[in-house]
Formats: C-alpha cells, structure tokens, sequence
C-alpha cells in the first residue's frame, strides 16, 4: 500500500506573547501619586508587607506584654512598623510618646528583684514580679512542644524490614557506581528501574493479531512501519519515539478492527502520541497531516488521538526494547559501532510480525547477542544473564528467527532502514556480511 512520503515542514513563526498593559502593573503607576486609604476595604483582607525584618518587632511586643493577675497577657501599646520607601504624609502630625518607662528600664528592674535571694539562699517567693511569673509561663508553654516532639520521636536505631531491603549487587556485576556522581543515570535505582520494566512487559505481551484484521496483513503492516521509520528520519525524533509508536498501534490494532484505509491514520497518530510522550518539541498535528499529504482531516487525527487512549487505557508507558539494549550493552562496555549492529538488527525486527509476541527485554537480549557474535565479541556472559536475567538457552529461539530474518532476500518496498543504517553515521552496519551459521550455532549451544 504506497504511501506518501513528505519532507519535514517548515516551522511556521510562533506567535508573540502579548505585552501586558502598563496600567494593570503593580509597580508602574503613571500620572501624579493618588493618595491611598491607609484602611483596606469592608471584608478584605489585610495587607502583609514583605521585604522587612519583623525580628526586632516580634521581641519588642513579647517583652512590652505584661500579664495580668490570672496569667493572661494585654498589650502594653501598639508597636508601630515603618515600612521602607515610604513617605511620610505632609501635614500629618507627630504622635506624642508616653511617658511610660522605657522598656530596658523595666526589664533592669525586673531584674533586681530576680537576683534577690532570702537568707537561706533560695529565692524570695514574695518578691517575684508578675511579669517573671508571666515569663515562666512563656517558658512553659514553649518547652512543652519541644518535649512533645522529643517523645514522639522514633527509636535511633530501626531495622529495615527484610521485602524493602536492597539486595545487594555483586562487585564484578556493578555498572552503575562508575556513575555515582551523575544524578542524570539513576545510580542509585538504575538495576531497580529496569527490573520493574521487565515485570512490567507481561501486562503488555501480544499475539499475532492479523486474523482478526479482515481488511490488513503483515505486509501492509511492514510497509507502515517502513514509513514510520521515514517519519522519524525527516523530523528527527528519538528512536524510543519511534517504537513506542509501534508499540501503540500494535496494542490498538489487537484490540480494534480497522480498515486498510485507515492504517496509515493510525500509525501517524500514533507517532503523534508517542512523540508526545518523548519528545522535548513534539511536532504538532498539521506537521502530521502534511506528511499525510493532507489525505485525513485535523478532526479524524484527533478523534484517532482518543480512540487510542482509550483503547489502551491511557496507560501508555510501555517497556520497549530500545532501553533494554542500551542498558544491556553497557554491562559489557560495546563500542558504539556494535551497539548500533544490534540496533540495526532490533528495527528491521520491528516489521517482522512473527516477532510482535516477543518481550522487548528478550528481544533486546537476541539483538545484543548477534551483534557479539557478529564482531567476534564472544557469547552471553555471566554479567549480561544477571542483569537480564535470560540465559543462551532462552535466546536461541529469538536468535534463529532474526537471523532467518536478515538471511531473506531484501524486499524492494521496504528499504528505509536498510538504507538508514548504510549510513557512514550508523557505521554502514547494514552492509556488513551475516555471521556463519555454525559460528552462531557453537555461540548459542554454550
């Protein structure tokens, strides 16, 4: 089923942000000062004022506050604030002070009397102020919440319970602390992360959905895909854009009938949510309808847009088997050029449809295991079956299947990632020859 094949379109202009109007701003006022009411409004809310100290007040009106004979506090006066940048009004009089003792005064005098002390050395009980016993209360009500805490504190030592201790990594297995300076690599969870994935791939297993497609086959769904790998060349996405937009229209097409008119609908919808979902700048949807050559309207995309959603249950997160082989390359240290051999061969694996009910994490591992044999890197070591927990024996089946796979005479119509990866960028991996078939055999049969 051809499809048509646009180039990237240009980025229309963004618009500009519209400048907010003078008159609406707080700290721009235009024309002659206006007098403000000091009062706020019936039922509003009292200003507070920021960018003081409010220190030195607080203490001022704690130490003026003198308790009356029950225990209870009133206010001496009022503490009066001046804020900063302020001006005083013209011909507002000064309030006269009081002539009530300073407050240095009162607290020297508060303490002569404490330091008082009766002939048998203790204090005079008789000469206590009823401000001291104002401040004895103060000191009470404050330490009773400090002892609060104290009590309510847990014991020093706690032991971990057994399920939620971390198990720990053996030191020849370790490939994460080399990175214990880089918050960016998860040091700390990375093996935690990608075990999670793994249990999270058999909520998302499938099965060979075609017999329930009375209008599709595999052929037309290779060719989707072949011109979802174009789509994520020209707007250059990520590569994990790119199969979790496969992933997706796999899932919608297992669980929905759809009409061979409407597949190129849904692949492109797809890569609209899965670009979404990675994508930093995600490309908007009249970029994907240009690259439809306009062949569905803005509303069948985004009406498609829901119909996925909610056939998957918005629940889109699904492990694909690009991050499983960047993890898994790293516990051997593979170059560049033998990461992206098993790339290579992990997306031509995407238009197989026989290989649609694999795990990606066992994918992943087959794809990595080729590429070693392929370079003559050796086979599965003992760090790659701890972190992937797959053994020589568990690939071998998946390896066959890719290697029959590249083996087949290249089809004509479908030529985009066997040209992408002839590329002098992705190292030409796709012209290198085919492992023998008895070196792949003695690999898989340790």
């Amino acid at each position: 089923m051809p499809f048509t094949r646009g180039k990237k379109p240009a980025l229309a202009a963004g618009s500009k942000i519209p400048k907010l109007n003078a008159t609406t701003s707080e700290n721009q006022e235009e024309g002659p000062q206006v007098k403000r009411s000091s009062s706020p409004p019936h039922g509003a809310p009292k200003k507070r004022t920021a960018f003081i100290d409010i220190t030195n007040a607080v203490g001022q009106c704690l130490s003026e506050c003198r308790p009356n004979s029950d225990g209870s506090f009133r206010t001496a006066h009022k503490v009066q604030i001046s804020l900063p940048g302020r001006k005083k009004e013209a011909g507002k009089k000064q309030v006269k002070k009081t002539s009530a003792p300073s407050v240095s005064a009162k607290n020297h005098a508060n303490l002569t009397k404490s330091l008082s002390v009766s002939s048998d050395g203790s204090p005079n009980e008789k000469e206590k102020t009823d401000s001291e016993e104002g401040n004895e209360e103060v000191q009470k009500a404050v330490a009773a919440p400090v002892e609060e805490l104290v009590a309510a504190a847990p014991p020093a030592a706690r032991e971990v319970p057994a399920h939620l201790q971390k198990q720990p990594i053996p030191e020849e297995f370790d490939i994460d602390s080399e990175n214990s300076e880089d918050c960016y690599m998860c040091p700390e969870y990375a093996k935690e992360i990608f075990d999670y994935l793994k249990q999270r791939e058999e909520k998302f297993v499938l099965c060979n959905y075609m017999p329930q497609q009375p209008s599709l086959n595999p052929e037309m769904r290779a060719i989707l895909i072949d011109w979802l790998v174009e789509v994520q060349e020209n707007f250059e996405l990520y590569h994990e854009t790119l199969y979790l937009a496969v992933k997706m229209a796999d899932h919608y097409l297992s669980k929905t009938p759809v009409h061979r008119e409407l597949l190129q609908l849904v692949g492109s919808t797809a890569m609209l949510i899965a670009s979404k979902f990675e994508e930093r700048s995600p490309p908007c949807v009249d970029d994907f309808l240009y690259i439809c050559d306009d062949a569905y309207k803005r509303e069948e995309i985004i009406s498609m847009e829901a119909s996925i959603l909610q056939a998957l249950s918005f629940d889109i997160n699904i492990p694909i088997p690009y991050r499983f082989l960047r993890r898994y390359a790293k516990c051997v240290n593979a170059g560049m050029d033998t990461l992206t051999l098993a790339r290579y061969y992990c997306e031509m694996s995407l238009m197989e449809m026989e290989l649609v009910s694999e795990r990606g994490s066992l994918l992943a591992s087959a794809c990595l295991l080729m590429a070693l044999v392929t370079k003559d890197l050796g086979g599965w070591r003992p760090i790659l079956q701890f972190h992937s927990g797959y053994q020589t024996s568990d690939l071998a089946p998946v390896v066959r299947k890719l290697y029959e796979m590249l083996l087949a005479p290249p089809d004509d119509k479908l030529r985009a990632v066997r040209s992408k990866y002839s590329h002098k960028v992705f190292f030409e991996v796709a012209s290198l020859p085919l492992v023998n078939v008895d070196i792949l055999d003695k690999a898989l049969s340790q």
